[in-house]
């Protein structure tokens, strides 16, 4: 990619989430609209792919059989803290997603969300981070 291309960098996303067919779907379909999207089918594989590979955003899944999102967000937390985390949470587990802001993250979305607004929420975390990067430079 050339430079006068900076509306269209390829952002680097880690999705987690146990749901295989879900996360095949979104994968496919935000590697279509300019995100590297890895998937990580659960909270241990997650923080296995953070140790050698460094993502812009992660969208994290607040319900999966081998660890809870929480306890995933507090690791993600210490590993790489300025990293933006997203939660999505099923409906009625808002009181959860809103626990994971009080422990670091980003922001939630309900699932099942809009691609439109899941890619918003992506390219806002990022440019929030990118903000708090330069303001302390």
């Amino acid at each position: 990619m050339d430079g006068n291309t900076k509306d269209t960098k390829v952002l680097n996303v880690l999705l987690v989430d146990d749901e295989k067919g879900y996360l095949n779907v979104l994968s496919n379909r935000l590697s279509r609209r300019f995100i590297d999207a890895t998937k990580a089918f659960s909270g241990t594989e997650a923080i296995q792919i953070l140790r050698k590979k460094d993502f812009d955003v992660v969208v994290l899944d607040l319900k999966m059989e081998d660890m809870d999102g929480i306890e995933v967000l507090k690791v993600i937390k210490r590993m790489v803290p300025d990293l933006p985390v997203i939660i999505l949470t099923g409906h009625g587990s808002q009181t959860a997603a809103k626990e994971g802001i009080a422990f670091g993250a980003f922001d939630y979305l309900t699932k099942p969300c809009e691609l439109v607004e899941l890619m918003d929420k992506i390219h806002e975390a990022y440019a929030n981070q990118q903000k708090g990067l330069t303001s302390s430079d």
